[in-house]
């Protein structure tokens, strides 16, 4: 028999189990859902399955979920209306690996390019660049998160010399603001810029903006040459995980093979998760589009039930349109740490997840009330 935990440990894991159960009913300042269950899968966790390398390849490691990953695939492919037959995708390991992948293709297609990219830009972002030793400059921003396109115009004009590298964000960390991907090729398109590309970071709002009706368009028909989704954002999932789309053509300039595992190296890692694509197929395959649909407009009626209840307490709260992300001035530290609010100088935000009711509202309401200076 396999050696066994012993009775103490076991009592440190319930402890554990109990205290996060607990915090999961406070989790609101953060882009995750919680409340899913993927008990079908569990009887993979005894298995060590890998899906090393490229998803569409062969490998002499036989212990994989790549048929389930490809179909995984497919659906954000149509979702995003990726061209057929010329585009690229692994699962991720979230979207900051997702974001560093398409970064990673534009600086092999550009070796001498500038990276433009908003100041309300996720965190991770610099940190990507400076692995990747690209230059950048960082733009500013409007008031409500989105990219400020006269700087990016001014800053392009600037520097026409080099092929510019367009970091979009279809919703910012704090604000849920989106880039407008038509106007910045407009912007590109009158200076005479023909030779760019445009990376669009949807980590939340790629499996929100494409089930409301009049949302913006930021995917392969807007021009984006990849795109970063989160698994565990708005899907939800027990280990972040994320999807990553390009053009193939961009795909094939770094791919390798690799006698050792029999398979191309196309991805940023080689030993990849082989559970968490069968966590989102398991989801895709659970709520299919009207699901997702039905879940994103039930969490935007309750984003904006959230604003009235939070003005309704003198706290003034606002949201980008089609944003699940309300905004509120930073709470005092006894709410912050309550409910897990993310703050940024002198804002937080509050996310309205699919596990966020309004009974949870009405009392973080109360709070926020309670406490305003």
């Amino acid at each position: 028999m396999p050696p066994a935990l012993s009775d103490a440990d076991r009592d440190r894991l319930d402890e554990l189990h109990d205290l996060l159960q607990r915090k999961q009913r406070t989790f609101v300042g953060y882009p995750c859902t919680a409340g899913f269950d993927y008990s079908d899968l569990f009887r993979f966790l005894a298995l060590p399955i890998n899906n090393v390398g490229d998803p569409f390849g062969h490998s002499t490691i036989h212990l994989h979920t790549r048929a389930f990953e490809r179909e995984v695939l497919d659906w954000f492919a149509s979702l995003y209306h990726a061209p057929a037959g010329e585009w690229w995708g692994y699962v991720t390991n979230g979207g900051t690996e997702g974001n560093m992948y398409g970064l990673y293709l534009a600086r092999e297609l550009y070796p001498n390019g500038m990276v433009y990219y908003s100041q309300d830009t996720h965190y991770s972002v610099s940190k990507n660049l400076r692995m990747l030793r690209m230059q950048h400059i960082m733009l500013k921003s409007q008031p409500h998160g989105e990219m400020d396109y006269e700087d990016l115009r001014e800053t392009l004009r600037l520097h026409r010399d080099v092929p510019p590298i367009i970091f979009a964000n279809i919703g910012t960390t704090m604000r849920e603001g989106h880039d407008d991907i038509a106007r910045i090729q407009a912007i590109l398109h009158d200076l005479a810029i023909p030779a760019y590309y445009i990376h669009g970071d949807a980590a939340l709002c790629g499996m929100t903006l494409p089930f409301i009706a009049g949302a913006p368009v930021f995917d392969f028909r807007a021009g984006a040459h990849s795109l970063s989704v989160s698994g565990h954002k708005f899907i939800g999932s027990p280990i972040p995980c994320g999807v990553v789309l390009a053009l193939k053509r961009n795909v094939d300039r770094v791919a390798r093979s690799i006698e050792y595992v029999g398979t191309l190296d196309t991805t940023v890692t080689g030993s990849r998760n082989a559970f968490t694509p069968l966590v989102l197929w398991h989801a895709l395959r659970t709520h299919g589009r009207e699901g997702f649909a039905r879940a994103v407009a039930g969490c935007l009626e309750r984003a904006e039930y959230a604003v009235e209840r939070f003005r309704q307490q003198g706290v003034a709260a606002w949201r980008n349109p089609n944003a699940l992300t309300v905004v509120i001035p930073r709470p005092s530290q006894a709410v912050l740490e309550k409910w897990q609010i993310a703050v940024q100088d002198h804002i937080g935000h509050v996310i309205i997840m699919p596990h966020i009711t309004r009974d949870q509202i009405d009392e973080l309401a109360e709070d926020l009330g309670a406490h305003s200076s």
